[in-house]
């Protein structure tokens, strides 16, 4: 495993999305055991970032990790975001950056995660309600106080992210990214560059779409993101297909997997990057960071750099609402 910096921050080429284990798909939160020995083997093969946030589960995630991490957390750099419970009563799904809510946050995962400190404590959505430099304050004061090391927003655009770091230095911005969601190349890539912030792609292999496993939407239940998500239905659905058909082209001709082939262009991008493609599973685990190694073509990349953009929106309309890019 290769490791880079993003800002202050050593971390492993390739991190390990745990949400995924507890919540968001149809069989989240089915197999502790699995998702435990996933986070073991994922430590033995190098990997070093793993990420979560309160509102998984919510906060069964963190409890998970806690668990799991117990007698290992200095191998670890844990990322954790507050702001999409508030705390003071409308509870979970509401969005609340407030300094207050976040020192109640931020105590919670402490607790949850049997730690001392955050590495990485990302904004996980931007709060309309709350000016983002009375939130970065806020941050810039649990470092101060040795709770969090780094600071990262979620989903933010690039006058929010200016402001950010005006306040308190942005270390990652983490927001989806992959061959089928690209919105950020223009606008929000190259603010990041300029102010020397890391970028941490989640959905890497678009909710698994981009590994050429979903051919039907069936087993898709309601609580499962993907269900009446725009990509995964109709139409959109069957357009889609093609695209992940032309990734398994190229890892054919690669000899790899197509998780793998999406998980290596996204490396070829720059080495600020470092992605955090989720499971549960120690196959997938193994498979994904043996991404590092595969080398792609400068004819392959460029390839994949070609291939259309998906069809349909990467959330709901009251997903959508919540993000900034």
């Amino acid at each position: 495993m290769k490791y880079i910096k993003l800002r202050e921050l050593e971390v492993s080429r390739i991190g390990l999305g745990a949400m995924g284990m507890s919540h968001g798909y149809t069989d989240s939160g089915t197999d502790e055991a699995e998702s435990i020995r996933t986070l073991h083997r994922a430590l033995e093969l190098g990997v070093t970032f793993i990420d979560t946030a309160e509102i998984y589960g919510p906060y069964t995630n963190e409890e998970l990790l806690g668990r799991a991490l117990k007698g290992r957390r200095d191998q670890v750099v844990l990322a954790s975001k507050f702001g999409m419970i508030s705390h003071a009563g409308a509870g979970p799904w509401n969005l609340d950056s407030s300094p207050a809510n976040i020192r109640t946050a931020v105590e919670g995962s402490l607790k949850r995660l049997g730690t001392d400190h955050i590495d990485l404590y990302y904004q996980h959505r931007v709060d309309p309600n709350t000016p983002i430099e009375e939130t970065a304050g806020a941050v810039a004061e649990l470092v101060a106080e040795g709770k969090v090391r780094a600071f990262g927003l979620s989903e933010a655009g690039p006058d929010t992210i200016r402001r950010a770091h005006a306040v308190h230095p942005v270390t990652a911005v983490q927001s989806e990214y992959s061959l089928w969601t690209r919105g950020l190349e223009e606008r929000v890539r190259p603010v990041l560059r300029e102010l020397n912030i890391g970028l941490v792609p989640f959905a890497p292999l678009g909710h698994g779409f981009l590994t050429g496993k979903i051919r039907s939407t069936d087993d898709f239940k309601e609580g499962d993101f993907r269900y009446g998500n725009p990509r995964f239905t109709g139409e959109n659905f069957q357009r889609n297909l093609r695209l992940a058909d032309e990734v398994q082209a190229i890892a054919a001709e690669a000899g790899a997997t197509p998780a793998q082939v999406a998980l290596a262009w996204l490396l070829a991008q720059g080495d600020d990057i470092a992605p955090i493609p989720g499971t549960k599973r120690v196959h997938r685990v193994e498979e994904n960071t043996a991404a590092d190694g595969i080398e792609l073509t400068a004819e392959q990349l460029d390839k994949l750099s070609s291939l259309p953009p998906a069809a349909g929106e990467t959330h709901t309309e009251a997903g959508r609402q919540m993000l900034e890019r």
